[in-house]
């Protein structure tokens, strides 16, 4: 075993360490799910930061660089847009508005605000955080079998099966607690690696003589999508479509559950001011930082090394290459910190979304929060094998993790977005209004991602969300005047 295998391993065993450490403090519901509210602004931001940016951050941005090249840039600033709007429009009025309802869960701050009786906001976006987060879970458990297989040369679903087991199971003794904290050391570390990697990557491309505009010329021979101005090479609306398909990456922040729960989670509302600070500082060198890792890797090893290799292994294939094997394997760990990460947090808020929303506020099961805790355990590791069932046939039909990715993010971007935006800012926002953004935003990113020449034109994540907004809003507006 060499060092960056054994400093990798034990990564793993800290990372269950902190499981087992945190048991004892999740008696509660709340405590389960939310941290009993009490997160200090930088474990807030260091979590929120670390969950919204998974292992497609470190693998499948890095490998969307090399194949489709510097047009690749416009989802980095729509990331970054995206990342501060959310911390603006959303942190501080849905930590107020989740403590006034006594809320834990967004489907059932819905519920309340609009006093829905039928109960349809309640199940219906129960439904879809399930539904998407299968997808989305099932991505980073895909990407711990690449880079496992990297590491140790295992079979990728056996890689695959070995990450998953150990997301599940410290999410099961800790819950969010656990994941918060170890969300902390994830966003360190993963920091660490979007900034330093790419940095002793030039240093080496630098000291190689090698020229960077050749190389990326040469690039675009081989890659036929590939070039290395900022529109790929198009023109018109094909030009466009490539500007707007990567800034719609941004519109997902202000929807994805699992982030903002960390809003809800954070101790006072006095505090969000500090920990949005520390996650937009974190966000602009680390986004730009991935970027640069797979050009850099597409610079180092050259691109008809990647016609043979998946280049959604550049990271932890460029670390091995330019750095110190202790730091190379604390970096490469932090690939899997990346996946972890986030899909520990998706596995809660899919669990939550079906024991506090259906099981105990909507079937009113009669049973002690203790019991209720052990109930959402036993759903972590439901949810957590049918991941790892889509994740296994991912790898056997040949997807990659961006477009499983960018799926489960539209989805749940387009479905809560519009509604939780215009819910928290326009007073005249009612409850057919957000019924119908959610359905809009589900079904048309179903219907959307399905159908290539409609894909083709834009993006489903743009697509979805205009259409979801304008379904909330016009819905809204006729009801409301008629009132």
């Amino acid at each position: 075993m060499d060092l960056i295998n054994f400093i990798f391993i034990i990564y793993l065993f800290f990372l269950l360490s902190i499981g087992v450490l945190t048991y004892r403090y999740s008696k509660t519901q709340e405590d389960y799910l939310l941290a009993g509210r009490n997160l200090s602004p930088w474990v807030t931001a260091f979590s929120e930061r670390a969950s919204g940016e998974s292992a497609w951050l470190l693998l499948a941005l890095p490998g969307a660089a090399i194949t489709i090249g510097m047009g690749e840039i416009w989802s980095v600033i729509g990331i970054i847009i995206g990342i501060i709007s959310s911390w603006y429009l959303i942190a501080e009025k849905l930590r107020e508005e989740t403590e006034k309802y006594q809320t834990l869960t967004i489907p059932e701050y819905f519920h309340r605000k609009y006093n829905d009786k039928s109960n349809v906001i309640r199940l219906f976006s129960s439904f879809v955080i399930a539904f998407f987060f299968l997808f989305y879970v099932s991505a980073q458990f895909h990407a711990s079998g690449k880079v496992l297989n990297s590491l140790f040369g295992l079979d990728s679903w056996i890689g695959i099966t070995l990450g998953a087991s150990i997301i599940i199971l410290y999410t099961l003794l800790g819950g969010f607690l656990a994941v918060a904290w170890t969300d902390l050391a994830q966003g360190i570390l993963m920091l660490g690696t979007l900034v330093i990697l790419p940095i002793a990557g030039f240093i080496e491309i630098y000291d190689s003589n090698l020229s960077i505009t050749s190389s990326l010329e040469k690039a675009n021979i081989v890659f036929s999508n590939q070039n290395h101005k900022i529109f790929s090479g198009k023109t018109g609306f094909e030009a466009l479509a490539i500007l707007l398909g990567g800034l719609s990456w941004g519109l997902g922040y202000m929807g994805q559950p699992h982030l903002v729960i960390r809003y809800m989670a954070i101790r006072s509302t006095k505090e969000i001011g500090i920990a949005r600070k520390i996650a937009i500082i974190w966000a602009i060198p680390g986004i730009i930082g991935a970027f640069f890792v797979g050009i850099v890797a597409l610079l180092h090893f050259g691109p008809e090394y990647f016609q043979l290799v998946d280049p959604e292994k550049a990271m932890p294939l460029l670390a091995s290459k330019v750095l110190h094997p202790i730091v190379a394997g604390l970096f490469i760990s932090g690939a899997v910190a990346a996946m972890m990460s986030t899909a520990d947090s998706q596995l809660l808020v899919s669990t939550s979304a079906i024991t506090e929303d259906f099981l105990h506020q909507y079937l009113k099961l009669p049973v002690s929060e203790s019991v209720l805790v052990q109930i959402s355990r036993f759903v972590i590791i439901i949810l957590g094998l049918i991941a790892l069932g889509i994740a296994l046939y991912s790898e056997l039909m040949g997807k990659n993790i961006f477009s499983v990715v960018s799926y489960a993010w539209s989805g749940l971007g387009a479905a809560f977005g519009p509604a939780l935006v215009l819910t928290l800012w326009w007073k005249k926002t009612t409850r057919k209004g957000v019924i119908c953004g959610l359905v809009i935003g589900f079904l048309t990113t179903i219907i959307w991602a399905n159908i290539p020449e409609l894909k083709a034109m834009v993006s489903e994540r743009l697509s979805s969300f205009i259409l979801a907004f304008l379904a909330v809003y016009i819905i809204s507006r006729v009801e409301y005047d008629k009132s």
